[in-house]
């Protein structure tokens, strides 16, 4: 479904760092203005497909009274705290908890809702511009630069995993660059990631000991995360769609 062997190689970490010649920030639009983020690792260390991140979910072990993941999230990543006009149904959600219900049976499961960083993205193959892409370590992101905002991707997403943002932001942060106008959503923490780190909400889930997300490498068999999903069944959300998703869920 997607096929980016022709496209710009969008793999280096330059998705942070797209406007490093630019001091402080960048504008992108009048009116419209991204803080320069300098936390990626050098241009020299190139992404490659040896890694494949990913997140497995225990259901079991999410507790349904329990937000530390979504909170995690919205604190490393500066996002749900400075918009103060949009109504609740406008607000940015990189991660939400949802509780969805088998009709059939009545059993019941809550569980965080992300980007799934599918290996085929029906947001990048819809993205006019290519600010949607995927990273050669299967990471999905938006490049808020070129961004338009046609919030076709949005429309494209299965899991409503993505958001548009209606006003003028204060207070970001230099390695979640975040604007009117423009569309974002979950990153796996990758200001995280690549400097050898854990997205925040595994470490959030790990320090309230629920310990229901686990992060790691999908392409390493000896991985904490490829031992358990060979350990236990797992399945991908819409796994009819064929999107292969790098988040995968235990119990549902």
């Amino acid at each position: 479904m997607n096929d980016t062997s022709n496209k710009p190689d969008s793999s280096r970490r330059d998705f942070l760092t797209k406007s490093g010649t630019v001091a402080g920030a960048a504008a992108i639009a009048p009116g419209v203005f991204l803080t320069t983020p300098a936390v990626a690792k050098p241009a020299d260390e190139p992404i490659t497909a040896d890694k494949r991140w990913g997140i497995l979910v225990d259901t079991n072990k999410c507790a349904s009274n329990c937000d530390a993941c979504v909170t995690a999230c919205k604190e490393e990543n500066g996002w749900g705290k400075s918009e103060t006009h949009s109504n609740p149904e406008q607000q940015s959600q990189w991660i939400r908890k949802v509780e969805i219900r088998n009709k059939s049976t009545g059993f019941a499961a809550t569980l965080p809702m992300m980007c799934q960083h599918c290996e085929n993205p029906p947001c990048v193959d819809v993205c006019p511009t290519g600010a949607s892409f995927k990273r050669k370590d299967g990471i999905v992101l938006v490049d808020k630069h070129i961004c338009i905002g046609c919030r076709y991707c949005m429309m494209a997403c299965p899991y409503k995993a993505r958001s548009f943002i209606h006003e003028d932001l204060q207070d970001q942060l230099p390695w979640a660059p975040r604007g009117k106008g423009t569309v974002e959503s979950c990153t796996l923490c990758v200001q995280r990631v690549d400097n050898d780190g854990t997205p925040a909400c595994v470490e959030a889930c790990s320090a309230e000991n629920h310990n229901a997300l686990i992060f790691g490498d999908l392409n390493d068999e000896n991985s904490e995360i490829s031992r358990e999903l060979k350990k236990n069944d797992s399945i991908e959300l819409r796994a009819d769609l064929g999107l292969n998703t790098g988040v995968r869920y235990r119990g549902i």
